[in-house]
């Protein structure tokens, strides 16, 4: 099973959520969940939404290696610096998987799945509340 969540970066609030096959490729299951930004909002992503331009043109992929040649020193840094700003999105993936159901081969039912994860985001984005956790960007 796959999931895609989508982040507000400056809050690490959970907004939306997309399930589909584990065989699903990334940017096909962001295709089909039918999610758009605003054009002003910024949107950082991982390799697996190259083409995502297409759909929003105010969105930031790594730089990807040519073929039998290096990244330049500017591609370089340009990666290093989109990792920083995406690691809240990791953050966010590390607090859920502290549910062992997410870390681990669901054996349950499939249509329970998006249920469940359902319940754990809503647990996440309540406890972030609670406890006033503050870290209005987008990262997928």
């Amino acid at each position: 099973m796959k999931c895609q969540i989508v982040i507000d970066r400056d809050t690490q609030e959970i907004i939306c959520l997309r399930f589909g096959q584990g065989r699903t490729h990334d940017f096909k299951l962001f295709k089909a969940s039918g999610v758009h930004f605003h054009p002003d909002t910024l949107s950082l992503e991982d390799k697996g939404y190259q083409g995502i331009a297409r759909y929003h043109a105010n969105c930031f992929i790594p730089k990807k290696k040519p073929k039998n040649g290096e990244l330049s020193e500017a591609d370089r840094d340009f990666n290093r610096t989109l990792s920083r700003e995406r690691i809240c999105i990791e953050h966010v993936n590390r607090r859920l998987k502290i549910f062992k159901l997410l870390a681990q081969r669901y054996r349950n039912r499939r249509r329970r799945y998006g249920l469940r994860f359902n319940l754990i985001a809503a647990l996440y984005n309540y406890d972030l509340n609670r406890t006033g956790d503050r870290q209005h960007n987008i990262a997928i």
